[in-house]
């Protein structure tokens, strides 16, 4: 299986990374729709696409206003959106409201409750569960036949947080870590994980990969977080890049 990062920037992009974006062509599976989703038509497959935000906070699904161009590169036939029913709400009424962006694109609106577990192409199954994040958050567990991941973006890692359990044993963990060590004061303010603590949570669940994403725009740096800091808890640690291809 093959996870491909669009965008690996939060809050806004930068010369060098775009917001939060990520593809799994095999199985027509998209998640969150940042800046980056003009990347998507590239590594469609399929003619359906299954986008799974994971709230609704602007660098996370301005991209829904670039489906149009998404739908016109390719041959898609349906397109799904799938979020909590307050995050959907909040799309339709503000990001598609008619002083912002009047022509909505053809997308199906699936709400999708905390606890649900929802069945993916190739025998798969996405779960999500609830994040600690200002205004409210999901993370997702997808699920196949010897493949597993997980996507948590948007709250800060604690090695008592109740999101640990949904993540134990995945093959690959793809986790934001907004802010390095030295800024960690700000991690907690905002809503966002800093370096250390992300590293040790990985180690903590048994995760096999973890790539690290939802970097802090402010840095075009090759490392903006320490990544050395983070081998050196958990040695199979890389920096989410934009184009990152990651099997597992």
């Amino acid at each position: 299986m093959k996870l491909i990062l669009l965008g690996t920037a939060g809050y806004h992009p930068n010369e060098r990374r775009h917001t939060s974006c990520a593809i799994l062509p095999e199985v027509g599976v998209m998640l969150d729709a940042g800046t980056a989703v003009f990347r998507v038509p590239k590594y469609l497959t399929h003619e359906s696409l299954d986008i799974f935000l994971t709230h609704a906070h602007l660098d996370h699904i301005v991209g829904l206003t670039y489906l149009f161009n998404t739908l016109a590169q390719s041959k898609l036939q349906t397109v799904r959106v799938h979020a909590e029913e307050a995050k959907l709400r909040a799309v339709e009424e503000h990001l598609f409201s008619e002083h912002l962006f009047p022509k909505r694109p053809p997308y199906e609106a699936v709400p999708m409750d905390q606890s649900d577990k929802v069945p993916l192409a190739g025998g798969g199954q996405l779960t999500c569960f609830p994040l600690e994040h200002p205004g409210g958050a999901v993370g997702f567990r997808l699920d196949w036949p010897g493949h597993s991941m997980a996507y948590v973006t948007d709250t800060w890692a604690d090695s008592n947080a109740a999101y640990l359990r949904h993540i134990e044993g995945v093959d690959l963990l793809v986790h934001e870590c907004f802010f390095g060590d030295a800024t960690a004061d700000w991690a907690r303010k905002t809503g966002h994980t800093h370096t250390t603590p992300v590293a040790e949570l990985a180690r903590q669940v048994g995760a096999k990969q973890l790539v690290l994403i939802h970097l802090n725009p402010l840095s075009t740096d090759d490392d903006p977080i320490g990544l050395a800091t983070a081998r050196a808890i958990f040695p199979a640690t890389q920096l989410g890049e934009d184009g990152l291809e990651v099997e597992f």
